[in-house]
């Protein structure tokens, strides 16, 4: 009877309990949803002042589809110490599959398939060519291994830069190609949702006039896309979180601790290393297909090129090496140290604050011959990545662990969800004593030796 008793409450107290323990996941997830409609409240308080220090949300659809890819490279980066410095060959992948699908360029494949069908293939398409890098680059370690991705990615920049096969109607490639562009085939209209059977009435392109998602009409398309776009990126942060705690992460944390010592307790790392460097291009890709849902276009520049690398390692130091949601929080602060120093037209800023605020006398005045309104042209306006750069210094010479990764040394923890959980934990359990309810009761009425049945 004790044993039933005991499930009985274990059966009751679960969804109590898986609530605690993802306190911080959930209350991030509502902060993410919240955050369009916050911000158009805010904006109509506040005018210019909230515009300058929050992202538009039209900024926030880029933050999600490369705050993925930046976990994708944190995935194989920050868990097996392997940098894959080009990493972008994955992401051009995903767009580009996108687009090449949509126009039925893509051999056995029709036109016009739909959006989810061609994101997935992209990034098994992106998996297996992961596969075949894999096999060279990690007979290397270290230095030698980012330099072959490396190369390997501006391989593939400079052939999409002069392949035919990339666009259509005898177009130059280097400037890209859009979904939907032969003349045969319709506007690219991605739908988020199960193909063929639940759409989910999110058409998520910002262009489409459509405004509903899950059957509410929020008024905004952008509103809808960035929805529709979220739980994409939210399924693929937990299935690489799910991935990271499991037995296989587990050894993917080994080989960066000490490889050597993994291979001598009987782990084959090199397969393991060929298996996280193919999950890590699959969300890549995703991230890459996530793209083309905001720009409908696919382009060397955007998709391949190594900088586009480069800023995900920027976004991941700062956010944090190793903690997978780093790189997310780490591009919204890029975005947002970008949007602070652009005019108004491209998202609020300082400067349009300030020649607001201040006085014409003091924006007229001259300094050396160089009114302060021309100064602030000079060193505010459109210099986000200079600032970043020094930023970036910054984060790498004083906070070498990121954000997250501070806040977790700060509370004493390995997650922060852990932390809140266990203070949670903490508080119920004092409430109780205070309140003299015995937080670990025992059934006194049932017979002591019933257990050993």
């Amino acid at each position: 009877m004790s044993t039933e008793t005991t499930d009985v409450d274990m059966a009751n107290s679960w969804p109590a309990q898986y609530l605690q323990d993802h306190t911080v996941h959930i209350a991030v997830v509502l902060l993410f949803v919240a955050y369009p409609f916050v911000y158009d409240i805010l904006v109509d308080l506040f005018a210019l002042t909230a515009e300058m220090v929050l992202p538009e949300p039209r900024t926030m659809l880029t933050i999600l589809a490369l705050g993925l890819f930046a976990m994708s490279f944190d995935f194989i980066s920050g868990y097996t110490g392997y940098l894959s410095f080009g990493h972008a060959a994955f992401f051009g992948i995903g767009a580009y599959f996108v687009v090449l699908g949509y126009n039925g360029q893509i051999p056995l494949l029709p036109a016009e398939l739909p959006f989810m069908i061609l994101m997935l293939m992209g990034g098994l398409a992106a998996a297996l060519f992961a596969l075949v890098v894999g096999l060279l680059a990690f007979r290397l370690s270290g230095v030698y291994f980012a330099m072959i991705t490396l190369g390997i990615a501006e391989i593939m920049y400079v052939i999409s830069q002069h392949w035919d096969y990339l666009t259509v109607d005898d177009s130059d490639p280097a400037t890209g190609t859009a979904a939907g562009s032969p003349p045969d085939v319709e506007l690219f209209e991605p739908v988020v949702g199960i193909p063929f059977i639940d759409p989910l009435n999110a058409t998520v392109h910002p262009a489409f006039g459509e405004t509903t998602f899950l059957g509410i009409d929020f008024g905004d398309p952008v509103i809808v896309t960035y929805l529709a776009m979220g739980v994409i990126v939210l399924i693929c942060y937990f299935l690489m979180q799910r991935i990271i705690h499991s037995p296989f992460g587990r050894v993917m944390i080994a080989i960066r601790e000490n490889e050597q010592r993994a291979k001598a307790i009987g782990y084959n790392v090199f397969y393991y290393k060929i298996g996280a460097f193919m999950i890590s291009a699959f969300f890549g890709a995703i991230g890459g297909a996530l793209l083309i849902v905001i720009n409908g276009t696919a382009s060397p520049d955007t998709t391949l090129f190594f900088l586009v690398t480069g800023f995900a390692l920027v976004a991941t130091i700062i956010g944090g090496l190793g903690t997978l949601a780093g790189p997310l929080f780490g591009y919204i602060f890029l975005e947002g140290v970008e949007e602070f120093l652009a005019r108004r037209a491209s998202g609020g800023g300082l400067q349009p604050w300030l020649q607001e605020i201040l006085p014409g006398s003091v924006l007229n005045a001259s300094v050396s011959g160089v009114t302060v309104d021309e100064g602030m042209n000079a060193f505010m306006t459109g210099h986000g990545e200079f600032y970043t750069g020094i930023i970036f210094v910054v984060f790498v010479l004083f906070v070498p662990i990121g954000m997250l990764g501070t806040l977790r040394a700060r509370l004493g923890a390995d997650s922060v969800g852990r932390w809140a959980t266990t203070r949670i934990e903490k508080f119920r359990t004092e409430s109780e004593s205070e309140a003299g309810v015995d937080p670990n009761p025992t059934d006194t009425d049932a017979d002591p030796e019933s257990d050993s049945d």
